[in-house]
Formats: structure tokens, sequence, C-alpha cells
């Protein structure tokens, strides 16, 4: 369905039960329902607290799904199968509320003023990551709401799962957008496109109270933000545009996308905590990166392509990096719909789904062919995008443009394989949970030293029983582990 806008650009809201099949047969997607805010009059969709929503998330037990609602301010939490609203979390605060949820200060970050109250602000969420299995998603604030031009520190929600509360505040750099979680779950990144920054939080261990910065490292070069009394428009005034973030499997190195400037992707050394510099030759524009059975897989925006290499080509080419500057060729690309945004991956990595804003379409990637072979209608600029651990669900994020405009929509899409794909199993936080869970070998099942690796981080709490429950899975249930990287 097509609705005039005052611009006279076209707005696409699509009717649940809306299908397309691929052109191979063997995948049907079909939009089972969604969660709106454009339309009143479709009350079994619609749902004030979604304002512009920018990205969701589905916890790791497949139970619940977080649409972080950007204009808002506020994360919403729903029931997984029944899109049943469970809660609205705030991200609203004052000075005597939040002071009891403060982390220490890093020493990190520069005020280029002081405020009467700088904690008294509503906070913009972005995108989130779940650390400790599952047990907390990190949220970052866009912004502090009376920082128009986005300049001083912002700020980052942790909100317990078992709770849906908001347990800990921390500081950020400017305009944090990206967080990624590595797969030890030792250690937490978040990435500034304020100022070209990308700060290091240990979050080994179970207690909020321990987690903190141990690095804010500059992407070439650090953003002077001395922009005056002038109004910034700070989505294209930021630099390098620091966007899409991921650990690399073994957890040595962070993989970070520049948006903006000159491009490419900027690497970083995890363990020495060093900035060894940029990796040119993919297409510029690059967003959103993930990587999958040994590929490195980037969503290319303004020209609407995914794009994918051999992860260890790149890190080869980006370990000869001189001068901080290295260029890779021979990317292998597939054209999708303009605006290619949040890309991810189903279970067993043959399928790429990819949010597209300006084609307002959810475009399917065959990794086998690198050829798209599906695209379903999406309300107007689809911006986020989860996959369920089975496969079966891809839910889409839309923006929302204008007063009562843009899509304003969370899509809910079921998704049909002729072959069944894996189911990936995660562990469920627990009062003592661990930060580091069981990775699988090549073909599905758990490696012994990913076994002996989790028990160890249980720190002697283990009982025969789970033990048993442990080896169990490890020979009889081959699964692969899907990490939560947004």
């Amino acid at each position: 369905m097509l609705a005039g806008t005052a611009s006279g650009q076209p707005l696409v809201h699509p009717k649940v039960g809306e299908t397309a099949t691929s052109s191979d047969g063997k995948v049907k997607i079909t939009l089972v329902a969604k969660k709106q805010n454009y339309s009143v009059a479709m009350k079994d969709s619609h749902e004030s607290d979604i304002q512009s929503p920018k990205s969701v998330n589905i916890s790791p037990d497949g139970k619940k799904y977080y649409v972080n609602s950007l204009e808002g301010g506020k994360t919403v939490v729903f029931e997984m199968g029944t899109n049943r609203k469970i809660k609205s979390i705030s991200h609203n605060f004052t000075d005597e509320s939040s002071k009891n949820l403060w982390a220490k200060p890093s020493g990190l970050f520069k005020w280029h003023k002081q405020w009467d109250k700088p904690n008294t602000f509503m906070g913009k969420p972005v995108e989130a990551t779940f650390s400790h299995a599952g047990r907390y998603l990190w949220v970052p604030y866009y912004r502090r709401t009376y920082d128009n031009n986005a300049v001083e520190p912002s700020a980052m929600a942790i909100i317990d799962t078992r709770t849906d509360e908001i347990v800990k505040l921390m500081e950020t750099g400017p305009l944090p957008k990206m967080v990624a979680t590595s797969h030890d779950g030792k250690t937490l990144a978040v990435t500034h496109w304020g100022n070209n920054t990308v700060g290091l939080i240990d979050i080994s261990s179970s207690n909020p109270n321990d987690w903190h910065y141990t690095t804010n490292l500059i992407v070439d070069y650090e953003l002077p933000l001395n922009f005056g009394n002038r109004r910034v428009n700070r989505d294209t005034e930021s630099g390098y545009c620091l966007r899409g973030t991921v650990f690399t499997p073994d957890d040595k190195y962070l993989i970070i996308c520049c948006m903006g400037g000159s491009g490419g992707l900027a690497v970083i050394d995890v363990k020495n905590r060093k900035y060894m510099g940029r990796m040119l030759g993919m297409k510029h524009n690059v967003r959103h990166i993930i990587i999958n059975n040994g590929y490195i897989y980037l969503s290319v925006n303004s020209s609407g392509y995914v794009q994918r290499i051999k992860l260890d080509d790149f890190m080869n080419a980006a370990k000869q990096m001189t001068n901080d500057k290295g260029i890779i060729e021979n990317w292998e690309n597939c054209k999708v719909g303009s605006g290619a945004r949040t890309i991810e991956i189903s279970p067993s990595g043959k399928y790429i789904f990819a949010a597209c804003n300006n084609a307002s379409r959810l475009c399917v990637v065959d990794t086998r062919t690198m050829k798209m072979i599906a695209e379903i209608s999406v309300d107007s600029y689809p911006v986020g995008l989860d996959i369920s651990n089975d496969g079966r669900y891809v839910l889409v994020t839309s923006q929302g443009r204008m007063k009562r405009g843009g899509g304003n929509a969370v899509n809910i899409y079921q998704i049909d394989y002729a072959e069944p794909e894996p189911v990936i199993k995660e562990p469920t936080p627990t009062d003592n949970d661990s930060t580091t869970v069981a990775t699988t070998t090549e073909n599905g099942g758990f490696s012994s030293q990913s076994i002996m690796k989790w028990l160890q981080t249980t720190t002697g709490q283990v009982t025969a029983g789970a033990l048993a429950a442990v080896v169990i899975a490890a020979i009889a249930v081959p699964v692969s582990m899907k990490r939560r990287k947004k």
C-alpha cells in the first residue's frame, strides 16, 4: 500500500499477509504481524511507544525482543511469538533519580562546558548488544537531549533482562551508535560516531560495579568539536562516522565500518589496545559488518550492496599495513536494494537478510552464489533488523522521518525454508552466569576446548549433573552458537 507525503515521496505500508518466494523456490517470506504508529485506525497493530524505532534485538533465549524507540526515548519490550508488549523502559533521567545508577567516571571523556544538571536528560536509544549470556542489554544514547550538537559525553544504559530495569548507567564519548560484545564475554566495544573514537570496557566480572573502561582509542584523528554556536548536522559532520562493529572470532581484533570521510574498515588490536589503521578497497559508505563461516560481510548504504571477502585474506592484508593504511580488493559483490543498512545471517550461514532503507525492501542474498534471490516490501525507511536463533523470524524496524510519516513500525516476517535451518542454542543467564559460553566445531558440535573454557569460568560451581548435561549436549546435540553483536 502506498500513501503520499508532504514531499511527494510515496510511503510504503505493506499489509499483513503479504508474501514473497525466492527465485529458487527454497525460501518463502510472509509478513505475519507488525507494530506501528502511523495509523491509529489500525487498532490491532497500533503501538504508541513505537516512535522512529532504530533497532531491534531478539533475546538469546528467543523469548523477548527489544525495540529501541529513538525519538520516544524508550526501549520497548515485546514477547516473542505473541508480540504482546511486556514493558516500556524509559530513558528519561534527573540528576536525583539517576545518581545511584552512574558508574564511576573514567576520566577519558572531556566536557566542553559545565552544565547545572548534566544527568537530567532523555537519552535517545540507538543500537544494543547482549552480554553475560543474555543477562544484560547495553543501550547507547545518540546524545543527551540538551546537547544539540552532540559534542558532550553521551551515555549508555545497561538493562537487566530478568527484570527489564536499568541497573547501571555509564558515560560514553560523543554520539555513540554501535556496541559489540566479544565472544569470550570479557570486553565490550562502543564506537563513537561523533569523533572517531572507540571505547573498550572490561566486563569480565559478573558484578556490574566492577565494569570499567580500559581505553578510548582514536581512529586516525580525534575530530575537534569546536562548532561554537553553529547548529551542526552530526549525521554528516562527524569525521569517519564510525558504525558497524565486530570482534573477530578469536577476539584478537575489532573491525569497524567507516561510513564517512574516506571510508574503509578500521582495525584495532584488542589485546594490545592499539589502533592498527584503515583498510580500503571495498565500496564507499560501508554501514554494517558481520563475520560468519570465515567471511566478512558488509552492507554498503549509498549504492545498495552486500560485499564479502575471506576473513583470513583481510587480516593478512591488515597486518601488512604501512603508515596506518592498507588496501584489499577482489571483494564479491551482490546488488540489493538501495540504502542497505543492517544485515544479519541465517543460522546455517546460507542466507543474508538486508534492510534496505531507500528501497523499502527486505532483501535476501544466497551466500553460496552471492546473488539476491528474494525481496519483500517493508514499511518505509527500514533500518534495524534481527533474526531469531532458529531462523524462522526476521524482525525489521522502520524509521519515522516526519510528523506521523515514515515507517514508524516493526515488521515481523516468518521465514519458511525448503531445507531446514539449524537451531542456535545459547545458555540462559543465571545469578552466577558465565561470561564465556561454548563455541562449536565446524560441523556444528561443541569443541572440547570450548567446553573446558566454559567450565573454567563457572568458578567451581558446576554440579555433577550440570557437567553431565554439558557433555551430553556436546556429543548429542550439534548446534552452532550465535553471538549478539549489535
